[in-house]
């Protein structure tokens, strides 16, 4: 049974390399019960980190997918490279994305990575939610990267929580619109107690929270012009308010915590479910139809067209070449047929797959807003379109970035090229 599209939220974590950003994702995965043990980079039992050069290196080299149901809604996680020299897959994952989570060192702050995979972000127009991650290590400073994000990204960055000690004495966040603390242990079960906000953080707590309710209040003329006349708003009135701005993206919220003690992200995970649009949410997406420059909508509903694109393709060892896209409409069924616009072919195949980190979980169907992969498929490569014949559609897709470096392959044994061919994606 394919899932709604109204339940699943698409996400994709962005940050500089070494930022903490699959640490996040594996406390989301775990919180999510996708999981049943929190995987940790440095100790190689990452689920999403899994290749043997991303176990060696421990950063993540290729984009991987997994998914978790959180409040009843279904977050498709996209954990995506952070190092300069994979951006490309970055910025091409991001076509499957209706948001992203931007992760911050807090012990670094904003660096020249965080500034490219932004602007990739920008040019898919996605809603941003921002994740100031590490802050139990030695010199993290929070407030350091709030003041430095409107200087580098010419936003009001909201911070919606604060943290509650600093360093190795990191214990909780403060929840500024509820104005409740919540204390964490320090075993990465995510647990929290609410509790009072402590009293010697209270002054700064009402500054910040002013701050946060001027940025969210400008999103909405009625609710501005109540603030400013000195009455009451409800935390009711701010959060429908602060929604609207984020799914809009004319708020970014600032969320805190620690990926790797799994403190702040079930926080982040009521964020991401309430603030972050569906696929039914969004514009419809837009194509042209082949050989023409005839535009074309394609609606986000299941009995709609199918239309989807390719933004992966990856050798799997057990299933081979492994073809991963993004249903913008219609519904795919497995063992059919489906159109390829670019090469004006049909390709046929047998089943769809869910990617849950290395493994893949088969399913009968999906629909719109769904990220699955199709295996060995023939003609069709990273950036072409799929869909129905009698309604075709091409969609545009993001640009590879330049190059750094070429080098030119050849196959050892004659007649084994198209393993290498596969092997190159």
């Amino acid at each position: 049974m394919a899932r709604k599209a109204e339940q699943l939220r698409n996400v994709a974590l962005i940050a500089h390399v070494g930022s903490g950003k699959t640490s996040l994702a594996e406390a989301i995965l775990f919180d999510g019960k996708a999981t049943t043990r929190l995987g940790r980079v440095d100790d190689g039992t990452s689920h999403l980190d899994f290749e043997p050069e991303e176990i060696k290196r421990k950063i993540t080299i290729s984009s991987a997918f997994h998914h978790c149901t959180w409040k009843k809604t279904i977050i498709n996680l996209i954990d995506t490279p952070g190092d300069d020299n994979f951006l490309s897959d970055t910025r091409f994952s991001l076509q499957a994305a209706d948001g992203v989570v931007v992760v911050i060192d807090a012990t670094a702050g904003v660096k020249v990575g965080t500034e490219k995979v932004w602007g990739f972000a920008e040019e898919q127009h996605l809603p941003k939610m921002i994740f100031v991650n590490k802050l139990d290590r030695e010199r993290a400073d929070f407030f350091k990267v709030m003041e430095e994000l409107p200087q580098v990204f010419s936003i009001k960055p909201t911070a919606l929580f604060l943290p509650i000690g600093k360093e190795e004495k990191f214990s909780g966040v403060v929840d500024l619109i509820r104005l409740k603390a919540y204390a964490y242990g320090k075993d990465a079960g995510g647990k929290f107690d609410t509790g009072d906000i402590p009293a010697d953080m209270a002054d700064t707590v009402s500054e910040w929270r002013e701050n946060m309710i001027e940025n969210i209040v400008e999103v909405n003329d009625d609710l501005m012009e109540k603030y400013l006349e000195g009455e009451e708003l409800s935390a009711k009135e701010i959060e429908e308010t602060l929604i609207q701005g984020i799914k809009a993206g004319s708020v970014v919220p600032v969320v805190c915590g620690s990926g790797l003690l799994n403190m702040g992200v079930p926080q982040l995970m009521d964020l991401i479910v309430q603030g972050f649009p569906s696929p039914v949410e969004i514009d419809a997406k837009k194509g042209v139809k082949p050989g023409s420059e005839e535009e074309i909508e394609m609606s986000p509903a299941p009995d709609a067209p199918l239309s989807a694109l390719v933004f992966k393709t990856v050798a799997d060892p057990f299933a081979g070449k492994l073809t991963i896209l993004r249903i913008f409409s219609g519904t795919l069924h497995s063992d059919s047929t489906v159109y390829n616009a670019n090469r004006e072919t049909k390709e046929k195949y047998g089943q769809i797959f869910l990617l849950e980190g290395k493994k893949q979980q088969s399913v009968e169907s999906a629909g719109p807003g769904e990220i699955v992969a199709i295996a060995k498929l023939k003609e069709t490569s990273t950036g072409d379109t799929l869909c129905s014949e009698s309604s075709p559609v091409i969609y545009k897709p993001a640009d590879p970035l330049p190059p750094v470096i070429s080098y030119a392959v050849e196959a050892k044994v004659k007649g084994s090229e198209d393993k290498v061919f596969t092997s190159l994606g």
